[in-house]
């Protein structure tokens, strides 16, 4: 039973990150993009029934909501914490596939090396606002991502931080990279 440590309002206004005194999952992070996605997993089911939620995001000892615009926190934040503390500390988690791409390490050198910026620059400051980000491809310089947790429906992931994760991958990686988010 994971217990509350904290609360914290992230930069999303309709996001809060739950941090949490034990881990969620076994390595990995887990997102869920709506009611249907989370149905394998109870706790994250669990939260979707408390009602107003459109996203669940997991990660080691964080699990960040994202509500709807009808809710306020003021209502929904007892309710949440209900299924939090009844779950197991641990979740199984799919194993981790290079950052959402189903390649092997060494299997493509640039991919490799953009999930080591990533990894070493970008996820622990989304991380840090209860949010995260996913590879979904490359094709020639084009790298697809997909914001996960607080990040997923906030308006400056959209434009600021895609800026400057894309600067950052061009300067660290390769000067022809474009980034898009989905």
């Amino acid at each position: 039973m994971p217990k509350i440590a904290d609360i914290e309002y992230t930069p999303n206004p309709n996001a809060v990150k739950f941090v949490l005194k034990e881990p969620v999952t076994s390595g990995g992070s887990r997102s869920f993009e709506g009611r249907e996605a989370a149905q394998a997993d109870p706790l994250a089911a669990a939260l979707f029934d408390v009602g107003h939620v459109t996203s669940v995001f997991f990660m080691d000892r964080f699990i960040t909501v994202n509500k709807d615009d009808e809710a306020t926190w003021d209502d929904l934040l007892k309710q949440l914490a209900v299924p939090i503390r009844s779950a197991p500390a641990v979740t199984d988690a799919p194993a981790p596939t290079n950052g959402g791409v189903a390649t092997a390490p060494g299997e493509n050198p640039l991919l490799d090396r953009i999930n080591q910026v990533l990894d070493e620059r970008i996820r622990p400051g989304l991380a840090m606002d209860g949010g995260g980000l996913e590879i979904l491809g490359l094709n020639d310089h084009t790298l697809t991502i997909r914001y996960q947790g607080a990040c997923g429906s906030c308006p400056s992931s959209l434009y600021g931080t895609m800026m400057a994760i894309e600067q950052m991958l061009r300067q660290d990686v390769d000067p022809e990279l474009q980034v898009v988010s989905v």
